[in-house]
Order: C-alpha cells, then sequence, then structure tokens
C-alpha cells in the first residue's frame, strides 16, 4: 500500500521530501504529492510529517 499526502492537511513545509529515500515525493503549488508507482512503503515520511497529513492507501 502506497502512502498519500492530504491536500487539506499538507502545510507544503517540504521536511517529507528530505526523508524519502526513493524520491517519490514531489512538491505541488499548495501542496506535496507521493508517487504511488515509486513509493516504497517505508513510512519515513509520514513518521517526519509534523502535521500528519501522510497516509497509508
Amino acid at each position: 500500500m502506497a502512502y498519500y499526502i492530504s491536500e487539506d492537511e499538507c502545510t507544503a513545509c517540504g521536511i517529507c521530501i528530505d526523508e524519502c529515500p526513493v524520491e517519490a515525493i514531489s512538491a505541488g503549488e499548495d501542496f506535496y504529492t507521493i508517487d504511488p508507482n515509486l513509493c516504497t512503503d517505508c513510512g519515513a515520511c509520514a513518521d517526519a510529517c509534523p502535521v500528519d497529513a501522510i497516509h497509508q492507501e
């Protein structure tokens, strides 16, 4: 199961990008997104998110 970032909760702080070991996260205009084809389900991004905006599908 891949992770996803809730656009309603994401504050676009960028902390998750540095935590992703496979560079599956990219910056959008108002929030960040995770490419489900690259995500390895490690959970590093979710652990690092200060507002708990990252969830498993």
